[in-house]
């Protein structure tokens, strides 16, 4: 897959990469390049674009000196902030306490993303939520579940990393199976080994699709963009479609620990 910028609105592009297990397999990832209402740009997660790209970019944001911030939103995707960090040195730099940990010779501003102190900086343009009972960071470096979910007003988009996937096949092979969202594979590894952690996620999901249900855009990393605009089934719809197909690993969660 050949990167490329999809302009999903006048405000936001989502900016596609590739990301390849064990140099074979391409899941993708992503960045999101959103203008902010006071006309100044953020970045959402870091990719190291390719020179094309990175002109596209720097051609929208005065060659990326409107880029005022760089927010990292999955605590485990921290490949590429280094060099886009390199690239627009003076926009403040946003993360989880694991990119601080991981990265501490960078300059971090003290607001994590998946703190509400961070949220209120740039209440005026998103809205953001993080998954309830599930592990944020976890101590297995292979369980990538949880990130910080980010909901752009303007444009009505969510941009969501690891969390929710949406899998759509490539050429011909989609007439052998439908797109369709889901929660990450790793849920069941993931969910705090407690009682009532299962329904904490279940009625975070509901509140989710409740909040967000003006959603028309979903642009997730792993691997592709979902356009839903006046269409059934809606992005809401969707996720609780996603929800009823881990319920049995919910279940099964209660039936160990309550």
């Amino acid at each position: 897959m050949t990167d490329k910028i999809l302009k999903i609105s006048d405000a936001f592009w989502n900016i596609r990469g590739e990301f390849k297990i064990f140099g074979l397999l391409n899941i993708g990832i992503h960045a999101s390049l959103v203008k902010r209402g006071n006309g100044k740009f953020v970045l959402l997660d870091a990719y190291e674009m390719q020179d094309d790209i990175k002109q596209q970019v720097d051609s929208l944001t005065n060659n990326g000196v409107d880029i005022e911030a760089i927010i990292n939103l999955h605590p485990f995707h921290t490949v590429h902030i280094e060099k886009i960090h390199g690239d627009y040195p003076h926009a403040k730099l946003y993360g989880t306490q694991r990119h601080i940990d991981k990265l501490p010779n960078l300059t971090w501003q003290t607001e994590l993303t998946n703190s509400n102190e961070f949220a209120a900086l740039f209440s005026e343009d998103f809205e953001f939520s993080v998954p309830r009972g599930v592990d944020f960071i976890s101590k297995n470096e292979h369980l990538h579940f949880s990130s910080v979910l980010a909901y752009h007003k303007e444009s009505k988009t969510i941009h969501v990393d690891d969390t929710l996937m949406y899998f759509q096949l490539p050429g011909l092979l989609r007439f052998l199976k439908s797109p369709e969202l889901a929660f990450h594979m790793t849920l069941s590894k993931t969910l705090e080994q407690r009682k009532g952690a299962a329904d904490d996620f279940r009625h975070w999901v509901e509140d989710l699709a409740e909040q967000w249900s003006g959603a028309e855009v979903l642009c997730a990393a792993h691997s592709s963009t979902l356009f839903i605009k006046n269409q059934s089934p809606s992005i809401a719809a969707m996720i609780m479609t996603a929800l009823e197909r881990v319920e049995l690993t919910l279940k099964h969660h209660e039936n160990k620990f309550g």
